[in-house]
């Protein structure tokens, strides 16, 4: 995609900011979104699966297709190439304005490749979006094959990422699959998200306080697992802290080893008011950390004792 068409297509999906909270659609074109697309994929296919990032960063959690929501998280944190940012997945579904959402991003992507990231969520899969609304919306926006091309793109991202070497971030959580890091270098993509095994739990399992080891997922996919198995992979891998999205969570949990964000509080009829939450790796390490990992979230932010 050339320079001049990319940067257009940035500007005018930033001026979605001069009409917050109207719904007002951002005239797009489905061959630039194709052609959008088709470079993000290469993008992704370019860096490696499990990133390895620095800090400062601001590490963000689903979206869900509110992309006023994901406009004024900039606001707070600065419009790209002024901060870092890592997005934890879940762009698209439920929310009103999915493409408008998921091409802002990736086209800040492809301008940026090197100072912004987009992780795979558990939305990001043809057959969870074909339910919960992104296909809907590009069939009558658009068309089917644009869902099929996007669908080509997503299938290209990566699924987690270390920050700092002590910060394991993901969509879902653990798997009882994973014993190195390498196995996710070792994910061949394009992949879809399979029913089952180490792709599938880190877009899916969930951390569960009231339980020791693995347990059963009320979501019918993956597993649970409990603190016991949050303190052990972070001690195998000389790791601080797990931050992960996936969840709306209001509860909090000290001390803090694992960490959940949640950015899209609409969708569920919950207030929106945009904040910057510094946290730190562990208690100890506040200090030294709290200015340089900033966890954006809406509401609130769960930590689980380990």
């Amino acid at each position: 995609m050339e320079k001049q068409a990319l940067d257009d297509l940035i500007e005018r999906l930033l001026e979605g900011r001069k009409g917050k909270g109207s719904g007002k659609r951002i005239p797009l074109e489905e061959s630039e979104i194709r052609r959008l697309c088709v470079t993000a994929k290469e993008v992704f296919l370019g860096q490696p699966n499990l990133l390895e990032l620095e800090a400062p960063i601001n590490v963000c959690g689903d979206i869900h297709g509110q992309f006023s929501d994901l406009l004024r998280l900039f606001e707070y944190g600065g419009f790209p190439p002024n901060a870092n940012y890592l997005f934890l997945g879940d762009y698209v579904d439920r929310g009103k304005h999915s493409i408008e959402t998921i091409c802002l991003l990736l086209a800040y992507k492809i301008k940026f490749p090197d100072n912004f990231f987009l992780l795979r969520g558990n939305h990001e899969c043809a057959s969870i979006n074909r339910i919960y609304g992104f296909y809907d919306e590009c069939k009558r926006r658009f068309s089917v094959r644009l869902w099929k091309i996007f669908t080509d793109c997503f299938n290209c991202l990566p699924v987690a990422a270390v920050i700092d070497d002590k910060i394991f971030c993901m969509h879902g959580g653990l798997s009882p699959e994973l014993e190195s890091l390498d196995q996710i270098r070792e994910i061949e993509r394009p992949v879809d998200v399979p029913d089952q095994g180490l792709l599938c739990d880190l877009l899916w399992s969930d951390p569960d306080r009231e339980i020791k080891g693995w347990g059963e997922n009320d979501r019918g996919v993956s597993f649970t697992f409990g603190a016991d198995k949050v303190a052990e992979f972070l001690k195998k891998h000389d790791l601080d802290l797990i931050c992960r999205a996936h969840q709306v969570c209001i509860l909090c949990f000290c001390p803090p080893r694992l960490v959940e964000l949640c950015n899209s509080f609409q969708f569920v009829g919950m207030p929106c008011h945009s904040r910057l939450v510094p946290l730190s790796p562990t208690l100890h390490t506040f200090a030294s950390h709290m200015c340089k990992i900033h966890l954006c979230t809406e509401l609130k932010y769960v930590l689980m004792e380990a």
